[in-house]
């Protein structure tokens, strides 16, 4: 038997999310994390990724201002952390100091990569485009990096990175101990 839903709770039809960290810069290279549920790729070719920040965040302008974006893959180990950078804001608060997480010089962009989690997409904004309540950031990524022990032949090993993804703001670990490759 299937239930309606009311207009306010249409999300819950829907899949869980992947959680992502975004670090971004402002002008003077003050660096800033954002814990972000809306993340997608988008192309392959050119890479490209999706992500949607409110206007109300403090990392919506900055990304707007300096068209740049690193999306770090956190693990489920990083939970706790990935839940300061969530609820505390970038106006009033170092996020890296506030969260123990590490800044390190990415290649290609002003943001920095988290060296805590396990991967790292450097973007640069191609488009942006208002969605409602949010702003959905189309960024091409310039270079990527991981872990190399979440890496099995070539592709990522869930089993091993332990993603983090989110429903109605619970965390959840996304470890997989098997699947159907097709």
């Amino acid at each position: 038997m299937k239930t309606s839903l009311p207009k306010e709770r249409y999300s819950q039809a829907g899949p869980i999310s992947p959680v992502v960290l975004v670090t971004s810069v402002d002008s003077m290279g003050k660096q800033n994390i954002i814990t972000l549920g809306m993340y997608m790729p988008i192309s392959h070719d050119p890479q490209q990724v999706v992500i949607g920040v409110s206007p109300k965040r403090y990392s919506h302008d900055l990304i707007l201002e300096q068209g740049e974006f690193v999306v770090n893959a956190p693990s489920i180990e990083l939970v706790e952390k990935v839940h300061i950078c969530g609820v505390k804001s970038g106006r009033s608060v170092d996020k890296f100091k506030e969260s123990g997480l590490t800044a390190k010089p990415a290649k290609n962009v002003r943001p920095p990569i988290i060296e805590e989690c396990y991967g790292h997409m450097e973007c640069k904004v191609m488009n942006h485009v208002k969605c409602g309540d949010h702003t959905l950031f189309v960024g091409e990524v310039v270079a990527a990096s991981i872990n190399e022990d979440c890496l099995q032949n070539g592709k990522l090993n869930l089993s091993v990175a332990r993603p983090i993804a989110q429903k109605n703001w619970v965390y959840h670990d996304i470890n997989v101990r098997s699947g159907t490759s097709f």
